[in-house]
Formats: structure tokens, sequence, C-alpha cells
């Protein structure tokens, strides 16, 4: 028998779905995809605060596709023990959602996300490299895949980079590698820790091309006076797909990164 708050509960969540079905329904030949640093849903300017609500305004308000997510917490003691935020966030947003947990903290686990308007068919989390005696954090990539209203296949991927550039180097080249045999559309986003020009970003370059490349590209951190891009949405080339938009959001409460957008056009 269904528990009638659970029951309750799935019945508030059908009307923002049926939107977040009806809202990529409208236009099958665009796909609209977000990458965001969440700061585990603390604002900046509230260091003793969570708002999980106000992440997801910010994700409700550009109605993306797929949403890559950094910096998630689940059931900590610092977000609170009962709070899943890619659950919440995906239940919020009416989307479907994959954590993978970087590194255990503080009784739970940190780590990234994907959001999908999109019934995820499949999911890989892969952890990554680190450079042999120096220390970091663990980084991982959680990556779904997906059905485009087209029939094509896509996989879309969340990544963190660590903040050594040995390790992000090690890094882009596992992602790289990881990604290399899919025969599926690919779009890897995320915060990469470094800008264009560095090896990590070279690197990435080589396999993938960024929806934003040049010196007018505007930056995502600091977040109130952003001067430098480290948050990117790289897709691999293919004549199925092709960029005909890319903006970073002037959100500033939310989080310490702006979210990154693009709008991507797709052929059969």
């Amino acid at each position: 028998m269904i528990h009638p708050q659970r029951l309750l509960k799935h019945m508030l969540c059908l009307p923002v779905m049926l939107i977040a079905l009806l809202g990529y329904a409208e236009d099958p030949g665009k796909l609209k995809v977000m990458a965001y640093n969440i700061h585990h849903c603390n604002p900046p300017s509230k260091p003793d605060r969570i708002d999980v609500a106000a992440i997801a305004k910010v994700i409700q308000e550009e109605s993306p596709d797929l949403v890559a997510l950094q910096e998630v917490d689940v059931h900590t003691l610092r977000s609170g023990k009962d709070l899943h935020q890619a659950k919440a966030l995906a239940e919020m947003t009416g989307m479907y959602y994959y954590f993978k947990k970087a590194i255990d903290y503080e009784g739970g686990a940190y780590g990234i996300a994907v959001l999908s308007r999109f019934p995820i068919e499949d999911t890989l989390g892969v952890a990554l490299p680190m450079a042999t005696g120096l220390s970091g954090e663990p980084r991982a990539v959680a990556a779904v895949k997906v059905k485009l209203p087209n029939g094509r296949l896509l996989t879309f991927a969340s990544t963190h980079l660590d903040l050594r550039v040995q390790h992000r180097s090690l890094q882009t080249l596992k992602i790289t590698e990881t990604f290399a045999n899919d025969t599926s559309l690919v779009i890897v986003a995320g915060d990469f820790n470094d800008v264009a020009g560095s090896e990590p970003i070279d690197i990435m370059d080589r396999s993938f091309q960024p929806t934003c490349k040049g010196d007018n590209c505007p930056g995502t951190i600091p977040v109130a006076t952003p001067n430098r891009v480290i948050d990117y949405i790289f897709y691999r080339p293919s004549r199925a797909m092709h960029v005909i938009e890319h903006r970073v959001i002037a959100e500033t409460y939310a989080s310490d990164h702006r979210p990154v957008v693009a709008v991507l056009q797709l052929k059969d």
C-alpha cells in the first residue's frame, strides 16, 4: 500500500514534471545544458545557511534539459543529515538525477551530480586519478546516457577537477580516455579549475570543443565580479550537434560560481 503522504508528495510533483516535459518537447531540435558549481547550496553571503530552493530557482528559470552539478552534499552534517541535495533539486525541478560520490564528508557524501529532463537509460561513475606523491582531494566524473527527442543517444557528464594542475592534467586525460570509444554524442561539463591555454584545458581541446572559446567568453568567478572562466561545457565535435548560444547567468546570491548555459542545435 502506498503511504498517503508519499502519494501526495508525488502528486504535487506532477505539475512540475509536466512543465519540464513540455519545456523540452516544444523544440526537440535544440538542447539546453547547464554547468553549475552549487557550493553545497550555501550562499556566500550567508555562511550558515543552506538554501536548496535558491539553486532550484536558478535552474527552473533557465529550464535546461541537462545540468552538471558540482559540490553536492548528501546527508552531511553541514547541510543536514536528512538532505540529499541532488535528489531534492531533482524533485524541485521535476528532473531525474544521478549522484556520484567523490569523498566521504561529515558522515555523508560530497561529490557531483547530473539532472536530466530525459529518462536516464544508463549511468557511469568514474574516479579520477591523482599525481603520485601530491596531496589533493579525490575527484570524479558522473555520467548519464539519455535518448534525445530525435532518437540520438547522448552521454552527458559532470566533473570537478582538483586544485593542483598536476592532478588536473591527469584527470582530463582520464576524461578523454573514458569517452574515447563512446559512439553516442558526448558532452562534458563542470568546474575544471583552470583557464584557457592551461595544460588541462589544452588536453580537453584535443578531443572536445568548448561552447565558448576566445577572449570574449564571460567569466564565471568570482561571482560578484567575474574575471576568468573555469567552468565549461565541452562537446565532442559532431555534424549532429553545434552551438547556437552560450551564456553565463548573472546570478550572484545562490553560489560562489555563476552558472553556464549553452544551447546546441541538433540534427538527425
